[in-house]
């Protein structure tokens, strides 16, 4: 049997989330909202464009292409499509599907032209009355992967229709009530407003769920408590790393019951020993640490977990509680990502804080025809190395080229998070 999905709907109106179709007030903060759904245990995100004309369609899609750079789960969507162009855009935006609207005349055409051009398995339709489902039935199964089905009162008059998995939009929470949905053979998971609801701890959710026989997904821990070996006090120390930069954020402990309730809750909890008590990172500040990963090392003694770090790490207000220097010895990084970002950071600051003399600082006085011309002219000199046998010289154009694109990058305003994000995603 597979999962069952918990998935997040956001509406956006001009390029911003807002509460609903029928309350376009603002849902707050959108990196905000899909960095705690891509990080608090939703499974999908279902984006609906609400514009009314292709220059707010259009806004929406862009949008749409950043939420997909800023999250790992999968994200789908629809709204204001009208031809094959609109599915094709939201695709090559990094939707995983697309959703039609059943009540459109044009939506079943589409779905063929859609299918044929990018498979059914991208084909999703959104129904609110039989109507549709009776009229196309013969054809559903051929352009289109699944449902999205608006009223949960529908669902018995869909499954004598068609076998065609759906997602049911269930706006309130009413755990009985779920728990026979989700056992429903042709559900594939829930939607609504009560999901989306900030305040509704998605991991509780799914371990209610998993209790009451659902197969959900969420952490299914591989040890057991039992399988550490403990140190004098009866806690394992926990040293925990930023998910993205690897970045060593600090060190605690847990005993069993911070062992289970991290597993359960999805969120780094700890023992306090100086306290005596357990403690949610974050609980009191909101520097939440959500669990992307925990590892065992080679004794069985020590946890490494990755986290995606709300806010700081330290108590001081500090990113990481490592920043007191003891020793330092001299040398010269290696790291690429830390090379790229160290010398984007210089090239940064030089643009807020000129330095006199400086080519970096000439480069942005002259503007972005100088810069584009520059990066033009570096990338042709690649080729021209590349002919060369030997590799030193196109390793010296190499850099030079990715000097000037950095160059680039901060005139823009593209950091290399953006730029790693989009590869990672191909």
């Amino acid at each position: 049997m597979k999962h069952k999905n918990i998935v997040a709907t956001i509406y956006l109106k001009n390029g911003e989330a807002v509460k609903s179709p029928s309350d376009l007030s603002s849902a707050g903060d959108l990196k905000e909202l899909t960095k705690l759904y891509n990080d608090s245990g939703i499974d999908k995100i279902l984006i609906y464009d609400l514009s009314t004309g292709d220059e707010e369609h259009e806004k929406n899609i862009h949008t749409v292409k950043d939420i997909f750079r800023t999250v790992e789960i999968p994200i789908y969507a629809g709204g204001n499509i009208n031809r094959l162009e609109d599915i094709k855009k939201f695709i090559y935006a990094g939707c995983k599907q697309v959703v039609l609207n059943g009540a459109k005349s044009v939506s079943m055409s589409l779905a063929e032209e859609g299918a044929k051009r990018f498979g059914k398995d991208r084909m999703i339709v959104s129904v609110k009355n039989i109507d549709f489902l009776f009229k196309h039935k013969d054809e559903l199964d051929e352009y289109f992967h699944e449902m999205i089905v608006l009223d949960p009162s529908m669902m018995d008059g869909v499954e004598n229709i068609t076998n065609l998995p759906y997602v049911v939009q269930y706006d309130n929470y009413d755990k009985d009530a779920l728990v026979d949905v989700l056992n429903r053979e042709n559900v594939r998971g829930i939607c609504g407003a009560f999901i989306n609801d900030t305040r509704t701890d998605i991991m509780k959710l799914k371990t209610e769920f998993a209790a009451s026989g659902i197969r959900m997904d969420n952490f299914a821990p591989a040890l057991k408590w039992s399988d550490f070996k403990l140190n004098s006090d009866g806690m394992v120390p926990v040293v925990v790393q930023d998910y993205r930069t690897d970045e060593v954020l600090m060190v605690a402990y847990m005993n069993e019951e911070a062992f289970n309730t991290t597993i359960s809750s999805g969120k780094m909890t700890y023992y306090s020993r100086s306290r005596k008590a357990l403690w949610m990172k974050g609980e009191t500040s909101g520097h939440i640490q959500y669990v992307k990963s925990l590892t065992a090392d080679c004794d069985f003694d020590t946890i490494l977990a990755k986290v995606s770090q709300i806010g700081v790490a330290c108590h001081t207000g500090a990113p990481s509680c490592f920043f007191n220097e003891i020793v330092k010895k001299e040398y010269a990084e290696k790291n690429p990502l830390q090379v790229f970002e160290d010398v984007y950071s210089i090239i940064a600051d030089r643009k807020i804080h000129p330095k006199e003399g400086s080519y970096t600082n000439y480069l942005f006085d002259k503007g972005i025809d100088k810069i584009l011309k520059k990066v033009g002219e570096e990338a042709t000199e690649i080729v021209i190395a590349a002919k060369n046998p030997e590799p030193e010289e196109i390793i010296y154009e190499i850099s030079d080229f990715l000097y000037h694109a950095m160059v680039l990058m901060v005139e823009k305003g593209v950091t290399w998070e953006d730029v790693t994000q989009e590869l990672a995603q191909r």
